[in-house]
């Protein structure tokens, strides 16, 4: 959704999980400027317990939601140049069946 806002202002964007967040999914905020590949902003954890920043820009910032079935990525002071896409990826916890789907080393010629 489109988020509107004055220069000097807090923006939140939010992502809506799924389900209830574990310690092992992991959270990816991108930005897209026009004619211009995603570029990769900071990452959480599931629990908080680490955030990693590439961009050295203190006014950007990522929190879970108290239910953790959220993520949001707030700009504390909005300048234009925050104006560009935000995407958030998952990287899921992995469930159910984790048994190869490639066989063993077949010995038969």
């Amino acid at each position: 959704k489109e988020e509107f806002s004055l220069e000097g202002s807090k923006v939140t964007l939010s992502y809506d999980y799924s389900k209830t967040a574990a310690s092992n999914d992991y959270f990816f905020w991108y930005r897209q400027y026009p004619a211009k590949p995603p570029e990769y902003l900071l990452s959480t954890d599931g629990f908080q317990k680490s955030a990693q920043y590439l961009k050295s820009d203190p006014r950007i910032s990522t929190k879970l939601s108290e239910d953790k079935r959220g993520v949001d990525l707030e700009i504390s002071s909005a300048e234009v140049t925050h104006s560009a896409l935000y995407y958030c990826a998952v990287r899921p916890t992995v469930t159910g069946n984790t048994q190869s789907l490639i066989p063993p080393d077949d010995h038969r010629n």
